[in-house]
């Protein structure tokens, strides 16, 4: 009797599950967390109403790193990231360097994306932060690692489920602010530019808030690391992380707008000191019943 052919999991080879699509809703979880639900209120703090022209500067740089990180993608479609192509390209010690800025940067990024939800959660129970926000972080931590253990299928579905749920809060947000927005826009985004931000010169504080931002959008790395999980890399990848990048910069500009527009860059920055819930401050200034709950669940699930 021949013997059985080795399968590609005795080799640890990972299985290939995703397509354009579920590529996509991973790289919108990556993305669309802490920087849509926080980010903005730390960079309207900084930068005042032109934390909007930010989002748009950071979205270019993200644009050009991300057309990159694509081309990479598909000319070496494996697991890995930044560190396999350093590693092939360049030299290994400077791969072995990238792969540790990237975990740096990535655990920097979880433990804001940690701490925001725990801040919206608490926040919606009434829950005083100052002493649960970090045990409460840890504890969605060791949930979500409970899912990602179970395996990309898995943790693939679970995302789309908090992606789609994200979306559908995001979408409700933007439609039951513009009224505010249109209403007190004229005030709060005049001047765009604050011509004496606290501690710096005008151009400082935007390109202060665009690097903020910037972070918030390199969630699209995340789908760079699908080399091995996705059908077809070379044609999945790139149209996977382009894709993520115009969907986030529509959703990024259209919420910064709207939340400052309708409350005004102070009290956005504000809230997110406060309270780490600066969407669910701005919810409750629309005057829509129920928003501001749907919002802080959205901001949870994100």
């Amino acid at each position: 009797m021949a013997s059985a052919k080795p399968t590609s999991a005795s080799h640890g080879a990972l299985r290939r599950e995703l397509g354009v699509f579920g590529a996509t809703m991973l790289g919108l979880g990556s993305i669309l967390g802490a920087g849509v639900f926080v980010t903005i209120g730390i960079g309207a703090g900084v930068a005042g109403p032109a934390v909007i022209g930010a989002i748009g500067v950071a979205a270019i740089l993200a644009l050009c790193n991300a057309l990159s990180s694509a081309q990479l993608a598909a000319a070496h479609p494996v697991s890995g990231g930044t560190y396999e192509y350093a590693t092939r390209l360049i030299h290994p010690a400077v791969g072995f360097s990238a792969g540790w800025m990237f975990l740096l940067a990535k655990s920097a990024s979880g433990a804001t994306a940690a701490l925001g939800m725990a801040g919206y959660l608490l926040h919606a129970f009434g829950i005083d932060a100052s002493r649960a926000l970090v045990p409460t972080a840890l504890a969605g931590v060791g949930a979500l690692t409970v899912v990602v253990l179970l395996g990309i299928r898995r943790s693939s579905l679970t995302n789309t489920i908090i992606v789609s749920i994200t979306l559908v809060v995001l979408g409700a947000f933007v439609v039951a602010g513009i009224p505010a927005m249109l209403r007190e826009g004229a005030a709060n985004l005049t001047p765009f530019i604050d011509p004496e931000p606290p501690g710096r010169a005008p151009m400082v504080a935007l390109l202060h808030a665009s690097a903020l931002m910037f972070v918030a959008y390199t969630g699209y790395g995340r789908i760079a690391t699908l080399g091995e999980e996705v059908h077809d890399p070379r044609r999945t990848i790139p149209r996977a992380i382009i894709l993520t990048l115009i969907v986030s910069v529509v959703i990024y500009v259209a919420v910064g707008a709207v939340a400052v527009g309708a409350i005004g860059a102070r009290a956005l920055a504000s809230a997110t000191d406060l309270a780490a819930a600066p969407l669910e401050v701005a919810a409750r200034a629309f005057g829509v019943p129920g928003l501001a709950p749907v919002v802080a669940l959205g901001a949870v699930t994100a």
